[in-house]
């Protein structure tokens, strides 16, 4: 591989990475705005047989606000360090629920992340468990069954005790339980007494109603996931579950769990570990809007007369942290639970990869998830430094060489495969391995995409500061250039069409500028094309990454600038000539002769 093949390499995995962030920019785009759905109260009854209920959505409504539903009916208040909200005593499910650790915004003031909410608002999102009778007639709690409540409040050292009685011999109690962080734990039992046996299944279900505002990312899954049995995770996006037979994804196997994820929250269901389920994802309803449904069914449980019988079923909803889930995956066994969060194909190295940035960060003299950041960054090119080194002292042996090979070219003007022969053996004479220069390259690539996933998806950065005006490492520079950076009081962003493109703060510039002297560490190349190419790519890379989370520009910025002496350094060890300043010189002094 000579010099002219490298440099088509990077300029190829250049045009991937642009057309990967292109990509993200341009059908991806900026988290879509939610289209508030508003309606009543749903009136549903359990269904018998082997499916967990569905909801139905009348034809008109009168539409309440959230506080308006919320004090429809009676309820039991959730108060634990991280969680608020309430427990709804009609049908016993739990249909609201706010984050207290996290806020819509960096304002301190601003309301705490909505996770669940009750049917007649806007955006209902719920959990309810509990059990569908074998057999046609049998009365079982529905929603509307009205529970008592032996307490008022839901914390995590209290549990609530729910109860019903159908009247005719059957006593339903619901245990709910919470801890400190996200999961509930809802032990559901039945008492017969009555004169006749009776066979019920447990059941328990998350359904969403209207579909949820996506960032669409493609680095990032949000919808349906879940594992069951021993199955890989199963990812499916609110679109894709139309193409599904009959809406619906059927899973099978022992335990396992299966629920939502956004970009930041999840919710999840998650069965008796070891008992088989039926479980499905769904879309169903022909009205709009759409019920989006994950749900499993346990196997039946023969209640006789006398006797009692229950089922326990965990439900998680929270923040994707990534302590707190592994933390539920190893106390409570679940099955393959870490994987609620993307970590995309490069798991095994996306993961230590934050685990490190975690630990660094954590660190009394660092505490800042940006330092953090940069620090790994740069642990990452003082483990390829030896590649990288490999890498230049190769092209500069091969830079020295670029004589004869030109040679080659000018004593075998029509024979190819005679250039190709002569050239090798001159490689071999001169002890130059023309892959070496490209080795590290295609070994960084996955390390590459990994730190950047990590970057985009995980919740510790978010609303994390850095320093100075960079309040916030996952939202964009709040800076702009065409505001003249606060002074002229308008928003360009908000203009159709090419608002996009005018995000344009301090950060993205800087970025933009180590972008430019990492492209003048090399000779400009020969070809046109190739020139012109590599002439815009730091302009393209500036409007592109300008609407991205300012953190990935940060990095970006500091890894090109490590790249810059990374190679000063070790080329200048190599006795070969740092290309930098002579090429800024041709660049602003036309008139300058060309270097020798």
């Amino acid at each position: 591989m000579n010099s002219e093949d490298s440099r088509n390499l990077i300029l190829a995995i250049a045009l991937s990475v642009l057309v990967m962030i292109g990509w993200q920019y341009f059908f991806a785009g900026p988290q879509l705005q939610k289209d508030h759905q508003t309606q009543t109260a749903v009136q549903t009854t359990a269904t018998p047989g082997a499916a967990p209920p569905t909801a139905a959505t009348p034809a008109a409504a009168e539409p309440m606000t959230r506080a308006e539903a919320i004090a429809a009916g009676p309820r039991v208040v959730i108060d634990t360090p991280s969680l608020g909200g309430s427990i709804n005593l009609t049908g016993g499910v739990i249909d609201d629920v706010t984050l207290k650790g996290y806020r819509e915004t960096i304002d301190p003031q601003s309301p705490n992340i909505t996770l669940f909410s009750p049917q007649g608002g806007p955006d209902p999102y719920w959990a309810e468990t509990g059990f569908v009778p074998e057999a046609p007639g049998l009365k079982t709690p529905n929603r509307q069954t009205v529970w008592s409540a032996d307490d008022k409040t839901l914390t995590s050292a209290k549990p609530v005790t729910l109860s019903w009685d159908n009247g005719a011999g059957l006593k339903f109690k619901r245990v709910i339980s919470v801890d400190d962080k996200y999961m509930f734990t809802v032990h559901d039992s039945v008492e017969n007494t009555g004169d006749a046996p009776v066979s019920l299944r447990p059941y328990a279900l998350i359904l969403r109603r209207g579909k949820p505002a996506v960032g669409g990312y493609a680095v990032l899954h949000e919808g349906f996931v879940g594992v069951v049995g021993d199955s890989s995770v199963q990812e499916i996006t609110y679109p894709n579950i139309e193409k599904e037979t009959n809406r619906v994804r059927e899973l099978k196997g022992d335990g396992g769990w299966l629920g939502f994820t956004d970009k930041y929250w999840a919710s999840a269901i998650i069965p008796n570990q070891s008992a088989p389920v039926d479980a499905r994802f769904s879309a169903s309803g022909a009205a709009q809007p759409e019920d989006y449904q994950t749900d499993f069914i346990g196997p039946a449980l023969a209640v006789a007369p006398g006797a009692s019988s229950d089922a326990e079923t965990r439900v998680f909803a929270g923040a994707k942290e990534v302590a707190t889930i592994d933390a539920y995956g190893e106390t409570l066994g679940i099955k393959k639970f870490d994987l609620m969060i993307d970590w995309g194909w490069f798991y095994f190295i996306t993961k230590p990869l934050f685990r490190l940035i975690d630990f660094i960060y954590r660190l009394p003299f660092v505490g800042n998830f940006g330092i953090a950041i940069l620090i790994v960054t740069f642990l990452i090119k003082l483990a390829f430094f030896p590649l990288a080194n490999q890498s230049y002292r190769s092209m500069a042996k091969m830079k020295k060489i670029q004589p004869q090979i030109a040679g080659l070219k000018d004593l075998y003007p029509d024979d190819r495969a005679k250039q190709q022969q002569a050239q090798m053996e001159l490689f071999r004479k001169e002890g130059v391995n023309p892959v070496a220069g490209c080795l590290p390259m295609v070994v960084q690539i996955p390390v590459f995409f990994a730190l950047y996933k990590v970057i985009f998806i995980t919740i510790e950065m978010r609303h994390a500061p850095f320093f100075g005006w960079i309040r916030d490492l996952s939202a964009p520079d709040p800076t702009n250039i065409f505001t003249l950076f606060g002074l002229i009081p308008w928003n360009p962003t908000l203009l159709p069409v090419v608002g996009h493109f005018l995000a344009l703060g301090v950060w993205p510039l800087i970025m933009g500028f180590s972008m430019f002297l990492q492209m003048k560490m090399n000779p400009e190349p020969a070809d046109p094309v190739q020139k012109t190419m590599f002439a815009w790519m730091p302009v393209i890379f500036t409007f592109m990454l300008g609407a991205f989370p300012v953190g990935l520009v940060i990095y970006w910025t500091w890894n090109n600038t490590l790249t810059v002496i990374q190679q000063s350094f070790i080329m200048s060890r190599a006795g070969v000539k740092v290309e930098l300043f002579d090429n800024l010189r041709r660049l602003f002094f036309k008139s300058a002769a060309p270097a020798k």
